[in-house]
């Protein structure tokens, strides 16, 4: 990609960001919630892949922190759901609701909320979670796609940019197409029959 694509990329990616944490936490108010918040946050980081933006985004570092954001949204679920034990309510039980705590503890008052977010009790600590899992699943998904391409495009120097006019990185690994059809049909390239 250009280097016009990478900067409005780079530009994307807090919007990105901060948009999909919007619908996180507003996830119990509007619709939305933790996987739509972390879809978005997962587009922003896929922008960043699909432009160059990140570089390599399929080696190891990537792909570390993406399975460390997974494993993070997943142990905040669980521990959202084990809280209720510890406070004497049951598993998964709203144990942070109309305890009269500043954070998502106030009384929910019957009918239509007027956009007060500290009534949810653990709903937007269960969002979050979930968003973070599903930021961190989305890009474990990209990263191992890119990581696929990357290796059967046969790009030895690491930059992942399809360099088809050296014929680096074309379709089935470095082949020209032409050669690639020819071998499926079981003909020899560049016959014209």
């Amino acid at each position: 990609m250009s280097r016009i694509v990478s900067y409005i990329a780079r530009a994307a990616w807090p919007f990105c960001l901060v948009y999909g944490l919007y619908i996180v936490l507003h996830g119990h108010l509007t619709p939305g919630g933790g996987f739509q918040g972390g879809a978005v946050m997962a587009t922003g980081a896929a922008l960043m892949m699909v432009s160059g933006a990140w570089g390599a985004a399929g080696r190891e570092g990537h792909f570390r922190r993406a399975e460390g954001l997974e494993s993070l949204g997943l142990i905040g679920f669980i521990a959202v759901a084990f809280g209720g034990l510890l406070f004497g309510a049951a598993f998964f039980q709203n144990w942070l609701a109309n305890t009269g705590t500043s954070f998502f503890g106030l009384a929910v008052v019957p009918g239509p909320n007027g956009g007060v977010m500290r009534t949810a009790g653990t709903l937007p600590l269960m969002n979050l979670a979930v968003g973070i899992e599903v930021f961190g699943g989305i890009s474990v998904i990209l990263c191992a796609l890119q990581r696929t391409f990357h290796h059967a495009d046969g790009d030895e120097d690491g930059d992942d940019i399809p360099d088809v006019a050296d014929g680096e990185a074309r379709p089935g690994g470095g082949k020209p197409v032409e050669q690639v059809i020819a071998a499926i049909r079981g003909e020899e390239a560049g016959d014209d029959d």
